[in-house]
């Protein structure tokens, strides 16, 4: 699907960009298979290959992030696009599914010819498209969390800088958790590598502030009923670790407050688990008093910004986190941002490295590689981020939120500087 710019760009505006343009479209009009597509490049829209999630067990997400770009795109081309450049969107659905992914990354390459690739989330999608976004030399921004960007096994044409990774996630919330809440863990949590993320990242963070997990239960993603897994989870247990995704997550929640009653462990989870989800619905009633991290609060808080108010109002969600039409439509709101961010990064990249086109894309890289800080603005309404270069990752806040009267409350905000860790890979000395 292509989603034209609706943007007041005139006649006159693009002809002056034309003028301007001249130059850049003598350079690359000698590449081979971009000839016809250079002739238009300074009066022709930045095509962004949006690789979404529309089936398959991310669709919750892949609803949200398609909204949140939409309204991102709008809003860079209501400020007159990028390099007085329009943005079109070409959206094409993955399934959720690496090989897909892999198949979409080449058709935005080879069919469409998109400047670039945005807004995976699901992690064995990113792994599955990543190689081949490599090869096709084609810049690969991911939305997604999982460590894989920052691990070093990727490749300099794969970006995460517009949302914190689990690594650093875990790694700031562990003293929380273990002097707030207890220091005997179970985690339950998704059998894929996002799954497996939290559970070694996790489990090492713990363990640095003296605790330990004493289960670790995976459960596969495509799991609908999950009472049979619980009995699994030893007595000593003081705090239970849960994170889960897939069209089941409601099952998944509401299941584990029925086995354990009145009389549970502390509760500390991930809002994935409740993502796109009601927090009233009935049967949740026993979180109440427990925990969630969120990568950015759905509730409107008491010291809400004007930044989040703005971003809220863009994008079409209440101060309760969902769908202004519909408060039954349940927003994922503390990852949905990423999508806003990571295009606000991108435009800047493009402006800085004067992008014209594919010939340009290693000049994109690297002028998004030379960012480092990035304020909290109306182009970051989640907060102030910390662009590392060398690993493609961005470092922000986390949110940790506990459940008072059916409503999110923040109790703990993480500075940036909780969630840094050394670099594993250096992407910069890796040729384009």
């Amino acid at each position: 699907m292509v989603t034209k710019p609706e943007s007041k760009f005139t006649r006159r505006g693009m002809l002056k960009t034309m003028a301007a343009g001249t130059g850049a479209i003598a350079a690359t009009s000698a590449l081979p298979g971009l000839s016809g597509f250079a002739q238009a490049q300074s009066s022709a829209p930045i095509k962004i290959g949006f690789q979404v999630h529309r089936t398959g067990i991310g669709a919750a997400y892949g609803r949200w992030y398609n909204r949140t770009t939409e309204a991102a795109v709008k809003r860079i081309n209501d400020m007159g696009g990028i390099n007085g450049r329009p943005v079109e969107l070409v959206a094409e659905d993955d399934g959720t599914d690496p090989k897909r992914g892999a198949e979409v990354v080449e058709k935005f390459a080879t069919q469409h010819e998109c400047d670039i690739a945005f807004g995976t989330l699901f992690s064995h999608v990113v792994y599955g498209s990543s190689p081949r976004a490599g090869e096709l030399k084609l810049p690969y921004f991911v939305v997604s969390e999982g460590h894989h960007v920052a691990s070093g096994k990727l490749n300099r044409y794969t970006l995460q800088p517009g949302i914190t990774d689990v690594k650093s996630q875990v790694q700031a919330m562990a003293p929380f958790v273990a002097n707030n809440l207890g220091k005997k863990v179970t985690m339950i949590f998704p059998d894929f590598a996002f799954g497996h993320d939290h559970r070694d990242f996790f489990t090492a963070a713990i363990e640095a502030q003296g605790g330990e997990v004493v289960e670790h239960i995976a459960i596969p993603p495509t799991e609908t009923s999950f009472s049979k897994y619980f009995p699994r989870i030893p007595r000593e247990t003081e705090v239970i670790y849960h994170v889960m995704v897939g069209p089941a997550v409601l099952t998944f929640v509401k299941e584990l407050g029925e086995f354990f009653g009145p009389s549970s462990p502390e509760i500390f989870g991930f809002i994935d688990s409740l993502e796109a989800v009601d927090i009233k619905s009935p049967g949740l009633e026993f979180l109440e008093g427990t925990y969630f991290w969120e990568g950015n609060p759905r509730n409107a808080q008491a010291d809400q910004t004007s930044h989040d108010k703005a971003y809220r109002a863009a994008v079409g969600v209440d101060d309760n986190g969902a769908s202004v039409e519909d408060a039954q439509d349940v927003s994922t709101y503390s990852h949905m941002f990423g999508c806003w961010e990571t295009l606000n990064i991108i435009k800047r990249g493009m402006e800085t490295a004067g992008y014209q086109g594919p010939a340009d894309r290693a000049k994109l890289i690297e002028a998004v590689e030379a960012m480092s800080d990035m304020p909290l603005s109306d182009d970051h309404p989640q907060g102030a981020k910390r662009f590392n270069g060398k690993t493609h990752q961005t470092f922000g806040h986390q949110y940790i939120s506990k459940v008072s009267d059916g409503k999110l409350v923040v109790e703990h905000t993480t500075s940036i500087e909780d969630g840094l860790y050394e670099d594993e890979v250096d992407y910069t000395t890796q040729s384009f």
